[in-house]
């Protein structure tokens, strides 16, 4: 498959920045940043709600690519995959705008990482929207989950430490439905 009949992230081809044991981790993490493209803008003038999950996703792969998956370690027969995706939209963003993106670590376990990214606006520090996300680790060859190798279960549990300390946002785990008053 040629790779202009696919999805392609920012980050693929490109080097990352070696995960080294003895830096210290951010709380949050701040791994990427875009302005937006004229390709994500719809007919009302403001970025398209598709695109705000391809934002994401570019924001989960620069984090995958910090803890050291990439190319190579999919090549090997392993990746992340998305299980479940709550995106809350808080505000517009136009063309050009500058997005700055954040993700903290909420949880993991041997096969499972639940993350909480933020998008905000580059200059204003606006809150534009959030994405709670869980994802798997995932043998692709047998396609069944499978447990995190343990320097990435280090890296996880490193960066759980760093994290812990944040609140959690309001957002995390909220049901979506309508909130209606008693008797009505």
């Amino acid at each position: 498959m040629d790779s202009l009949d696919r999805v392609v992230s920012p980050y693929e081809g490109s080097g990352h920045r070696p995960w080294d044991d003895s830096e210290e981790i951010a709380a949050p993490l701040r791994l990427h940043r875009t302005p937006v493209s004229p390709r994500w803008v719809d007919y009302n003038g403001h970025m398209s709600e598709s695109c705000y999950l391809l934002v994401f996703g570019d924001s989960a792969d620069a984090f995958f690519r910090y803890l050291g998956i990439d190319e190579e370690y999919r090549a090997g027969g392993h990746s992340l995959y998305t299980a479940e995706t709550h995106i809350h939209h808080r505000r517009e963003a136009s063309q050009g705008e500058p997005l700055a993106l954040s993700l903290r670590l909420l949880d993991h376990d041997t096969k499972r990482v639940h993350v909480f990214h933020e998008m905000r606006h580059g200059e204003t520090d606006a809150l534009l929207a959030t994405a709670e996300q869980l994802l798997v680790h995932v043998d692709t060859r047998r396609g069944r989950s499978a447990e995190l190798p343990a320097r990435l279960q280090h890296r996880l549990s490193a960066i759980h430490r760093a994290h812990a300390p944040l609140p959690v946002p309001e957002a995390v785990g909220r049901p979506m439905g309508i909130r209606r008053a008693p008797g009505s």
